[in-house]
């Protein structure tokens, strides 16, 4: 059996793995420093008062069989001079610690996700991650900001620069950033259309596509596994 044959074989047994969700497998974004959460940082001070976590590397953990669910990330003292594209596997955190670190800046963007993050360490020279308004408190120190209590900015009483369409409801997406959400049975852009989703189409016509290429890869291969 050719290479290209063996390997069109173990599609199967290997796609599972590749839909497993992210924490499932690991996170690249635990080894970005060496060692474990650094002791008195607040990852530390968070994953020694609960009892069933584990660390990961820099990360903290639930405890289990498997990589459990990303609770704490230590990234302080990590050199790092800007946020790093990894974090997005962090968005399940509480706590995160990305003080000293010659950051020049902490952009919102780059924690779109977090509505779980109760608790974020950065650097004293910079502001939290939508501004001291969507946290409850702020304090500094001569090593940290330490931002705590994020605020749920669709309840705030202040106008949003962009109020959700009509069939939608706001939802808070990260640090002072929100989701508008298509109410039922509405959908589509700007929750325009009405109805369910149109899902088995969908799946159809993702399944049909999926197939058709798979099979065109392994032409591909095949022709040139047969080539001289």
């Amino acid at each position: 059996m050719s290479g290209a044959v063996r390997g069109f074989a173990l599609l199967p047994l290997l796609l599972p793995l590749l839909l497993l969700p992210r924490a499932a497998r690991g996170a690249a974004v635990c080894g970005l420093c060496p060692g474990p959460p650094r002791n008195g940082s607040i990852v530390s001070r968070f994953c020694e008062s609960r009892r069933d976590t584990e660390s990961d590397g820099r990360c903290c953990r639930e405890r289990g069989p498997a990589p459990g669910r990303l609770l704490g990330l230590d990234l302080s003292n990590c050199s790092l001079q800007s946020v790093p594209p990894g974090l997005a596997e962090a968005t399940a955190a509480f706590v995160l610690d990305l003080s000293e670190n010659p950051l020049t800046a902490v952009p919102s963007a780059s924690f779109r996700g977090f509505t779980h993050l109760q608790s974020l360490a950065v650097p004293p020279a910079l502001e939290c991650p939508g501004g001291s308004d969507a946290w409850q408190d702020v304090t500094v120190d001569r090593s940290s900001r330490l931002c705590q209590g994020q605020r749920n900015p669709c309840n705030s009483s202040e106008q949003l620069a962009w109020p959700c369409p009509e069939n939608s409801v706001c939802a808070p997406d990260g640090p002072g950033l929100v989701q508008c959400l298509c109410e039922g049975p509405f959908h589509g852009y700007r929750c325009l259309r009405e109805g369910t989703f149109p899902t088995l189409l969908f799946g159809g016509i993702l399944g049909t596509a999926t197939v058709s290429l798979s099979l065109l890869l392994w032409g591909t291969q095949r022709r040139k596994a047969k080539s001289p």
